[in-house]
């Protein structure tokens, strides 16, 4: 099977029910090796253009399941389909599938112009001019083609493995942690970059990465994977605003989990008692109803109030600032509650008041809508010491 011959310039608009030409559909996908399942009959569908990212710490199954999309891993059970089409058992190279890894896999001999050319030699095709040209600039590096490899910077060396795949005009393109090697300032560039690449091909792109950051800038879609599942898929804000269970609210971000007990319900919100203090959250919020939870309340959420201060919304009680860290755009604060625990309270350093100093007592509060309520049965740990 080959690639539809279409537009680079153009999304492709075959995800309708009727035309679902390039819809990426996992079917109860497992892969073990020996006893070990790294991945779990994975159900999955990823829409036509969409950018996918498999979020995960390493082990978790996120590029074992790209490398059985790829055809570099077969399954042990189940089934790869592309637009409605089961390529399980295709080899590789008769999927209409790339894949671009961490290392670039240039040619060092071959200039940029060549090295994105090579496919398309390889099909036996003579007219490699205009759509080198064109991918050479959806990159932005025409200037750059008479170079070789090593005379580019890592960000562009990547831009050029990207323009080499997508020349064939691949329905799905994979990426295997592809930022990982370049340094953090060029892989914010970069993640940019990408998603700009990504809006202007209208190609599939499923994104594997360990990094909770670059799932978030570029994804439209993250699934988190933990042990061979899937924990929790969703838009980015969804995920970070209402995280599921308790690996997603750790891994995802910095989240503080209080042990409580819901006492009843007032009007749409549960009545929780923590560690002694009244709180009400709304119950659409909260994943179970009754017992014992995790109140959860993400750092930028809490607001350090003087002790003195009307309250407004819920109150943990008071604390005392053990920890402060500026950081630029906020203060880190770190607290401990009257029952011993530490909490953390992000503020943003817009001088609307004076930084608070180590053994300042404060009151800890947060409003009922930016919390969220698990089930305490889970591993308040969980996602912490993770990637």
């Amino acid at each position: 099977m080959t690639a539809e011959t279409r537009d680079p310039g153009t999304r492709d608009a075959g995800t309708t029910d009727d035309n679902r030409t390039g819809d990426l559909e996992l079917r109860s996908l497992t892969k073990r090796f020996g006893d070990y399942a790294a991945v779990r009959s994975l159900d999955l569908t990823i829409p036509a253009g969409a950018f996918f990212a498999l979020l995960g710490p390493s082990g978790c199954g996120k590029t074992t399941t790209l490398r059985m999309v790829a055809g570099l891993e077969v399954p042990t059970e189940g089934e790869v389909l592309l637009g409605g089409e089961d390529i399980t058992w295709a080899k590789p190279y008769k999927r209409p599938v790339n894949t671009v890894f961490q290392s670039y896999a240039l040619f060092p001999h071959l200039t940029i112009y060549e090295n994105v050319a090579f496919g398309l030699r390889r099909q036996g095709r003579s007219d490699v001019a205009g759509p080198v040209g064109e991918m050479l600039s959806l990159v932005e590096l025409e200037e750059f083609a008479g170079r070789k490899p090593a005379q580019l910077s890592g960000g562009q060396q990547q831009r050029v493995a990207l323009a080499r795949a997508l020349i064939n005009q691949p329905k799905v393109l994979l990426l295997d942690e592809p930022l990982g090697a370049l340094d953090l300032k060029l892989r914010r560039q970069m993640q940019l970059e990408l998603k700009r690449i990504q809006l202007g091909v209208g190609v599939t792109f499923v994104h594997v990465t360990h990094d909770q950051e670059e799932a978030m800038t570029m994804a439209d879609t993250i699934a988190v994977m933990h042990g061979g599942v899937i924990e929790q898929m969703g838009s980015p804000g969804e995920l970070y605003e209402s995280p599921r269970t308790t690996f997603v609210a750790n891994f995802l971000g910095q989240s503080n989990l209080v042990a409580a007990d819901i006492t009843g319900t007032d009007g749409d919100d549960l009545v929780c008692d923590a560690q002694g203090a009244t709180v009400r959250i709304p119950a659409d919020r909260c994943q179970v109803t009754q017992g014992k939870v995790w109140l959860g309340v993400r750092p930028e959420k809490v607001v350090l109030a003087p002790l003195d201060a009307p309250t407004e919304g819920n109150s943990l009680g008071g604390a005392r600032i053990v920890d402060v860290s500026f950081v630029g755009v906020s203060t880190q604060y770190m607290v401990k509650m009257a029952w011993g625990q530490d909490l953390m309270a992000f503020e943003q350093n817009t001088g609307a008041r004076p930084l608070m100093r180590t053994g300042d007592e404060v009151d800890v509060r947060f409003t009922g809508a930016h919390a969220f309520v698990l089930d305490h049965a889970q591993d308040a740990r969980a996602g912490v010491d993770e990637d």
